[in-house]
């Protein structure tokens, strides 16, 4: 076994070594902001959708164009809006009066990357229009199907829901992310760096392609082999479950939860744990992993009750209490 995860080890530095290039690149735009970039990093190793949630102003939809800039991928940008329709999204059919035909025109969501700008102030079915191109890969216009081309990836960015002019998100569609991550402001540090790159009318630092769709794509592969002991797969399983039934695990939080994280986040728990070792250079997941990335992989997936909001408790601090009183592996 040991010779066996030395190999993954060396496999995995090996189809990583392309990462600290990304990294570097996008840190020369991106100042801060570690847990943003890492998050989003393990997304596209994960092929896992990514829901940004802050304020404005927090380079939320600079992190995505700059990442984007560093990748030899097709972007595209989405700017959602109350009066957008579901064909500004997918596309539609255009007749054609010399062949007396219809032609189809393709939307933006025909790219390797897509920045869903503030996707919370687009009406349900704008959102909705995205689900089968997140869920399947695939797009229907008319009654034609296309496939999308790998590597997909929606990085989704809104406002925090509390705000004037927006839409929550409907369930269904949240469940598709794979993470949901909570921006917050940058150090007082940051914040000083930030003003002495950024404050200029022009010359402002840009990112250049360094990554090919084939190196992510590789990586990929690599990914399925980490490693995952069976004491991990039990506590990932035994996390999920116990946002279900926490009587079952001794845990007091029933009162809380009125709905538990779907076995999409188990799927998206295990993924994200081997993309995290992955960028940490091993060729196996421990415990930490899970702990490390379950926060963004669960809040979104498990509803809180009305006693809940009423005791000032998020879904966050009910989730925190599980991993805090779950038995390790």
């Amino acid at each position: 076994m040991n010779l066996e995860i030395t190999a993954l080890n060396t496999e995995v530095q090996q189809a990583a070594q392309f990462l600290q290039p990304l990294l570097t690149e996008v840190g020369k735009v991106i100042i801060g902001q570690k847990y943003l970039v890492e998050r989003l990093v393990i997304g596209l190793l994960a092929n896992g959708h990514v829901l940004l949630e802050g304020v404005p102003g927090l380079a939320k939809t600079l992190a995505v164009k700059t990442l984007a800039s560093s990748l030899n991928v097709k972007f595209s940008r989405l700017q959602f809006t109350p009066d957008m329709l579901p064909a500004d999204v997918v596309g539609t059919q255009i007749y054609n009066p010399q062949s007396g035909g219809f032609a189809v025109r393709r939307g933006p969501i025909f790219a390797n990357l897509i920045l869903a700008d503030e996707i919370n102030r687009a009406p349900a079915k704008v959102q909705s229009a995205l689900l089968e191109a997140m869920q399947e890969k695939q797009v229907t216009i008319g009654d034609q199907t296309f496939g999308l081309e790998e590597p997909f990836l929606v990085l989704a960015t809104q406002n925090p829901i509390e705000q004037e002019g927006t839409y929550p998100l409907p369930e269904a569609q949240v469940d598709r992310f794979m993470l949901k991550l909570r921006i917050g402001y940058p150090s007082r540090e940051e914040e000083r760096q930030i003003l002495d790159t950024m404050a200029r009318t022009s010359g402002q630092p840009s990112a250049h392609q360094v990554v090919e769709p084939k190196q992510i794509l590789e990586a990929r592969e690599v990914l399925n082999h980490i490693y995952v002991d069976d004491k991990v797969k039990e506590y990932i399983v035994d996390l999920v479950c116990c946002t279900r039934e926490p009587d079952k695990y001794k845990i007091q939080v029933k009162d809380f939860i009125q709905l538990g994280a779907s076995p999409r986040a188990t799927i998206a728990l295990t993924l994200c744990a081997k993309a995290h070792a992955f960028l940490r250079g091993r060729g196996y997941v421990t415990p930490q992993d899970v702990k490390t990335i379950g926060m963004d992989v669960l809040r979104h997936r498990v509803a809180i009750t009305y006693e809940a909001e009423a005791e000032e408790k998020t879904s966050e601090t009910v989730i925190r209490k599980i991993f805090d009183e779950l038995p390790v592996p």
